[in-house]
C-alpha cells in the first residue's frame, strides 16, 4: 500500500493490485475511507467521511490530479515491466 500523498489528516494511497482498475486513490484518515476516481476526479465510495470532508477530499484530489496521475502511471507502468519479467512490483 504506498503512500502518496499525505495532505493534513488525510493519506492518499493505493493498493499494487490496483492496475487492473482505472487510476484511482484511496483516501484514509482514522477509521474513515473513501476511493476517488482520477479521471475524471469523482468520488467512487465512502464510508465515514462528512459530506463536508469528501468535498474537501475531492478538493484535494483535484488539486494533486497531475501529480496522482504521474505516480499511479508510473507505478502501474514498472509493475508492468516487472511481471512482464518475472519479478514483483513494490513501492
Amino acid at each position: 500500500m504506498p503512500t502518496v500523498l499525505r495532505v493534513g489528516p488525510y493519506r492518499f494511497f493505493f493498493y499494487a493490485g490496483d492496475g487492473d482498475e482505472p487510476p484511482h486513490v484511496h483516501v484514509e484518515r482514522d477509521d474513515c475511507d473513501a476511493k476517488m476516481w482520477l479521471d475524471p476526479v469523482r468520488l467512487e465510495r465512502s464510508g465515514g467521511f462528512s459530506g463536508k470532508e469528501l468535498r474537501q477530499i475531492e478538493q484535494i484530489t483535484a488539486e494533486y490530479h497531475q501529480q496522482l496521475m504521474e505516480i499511479w502511471n508510473d507505478f502501474f507502468n514498472d509493475c508492468h515491466t516487472a511481471r512482464s519479467n518475472d519479478r514483483s512490483c513494490s513501492y
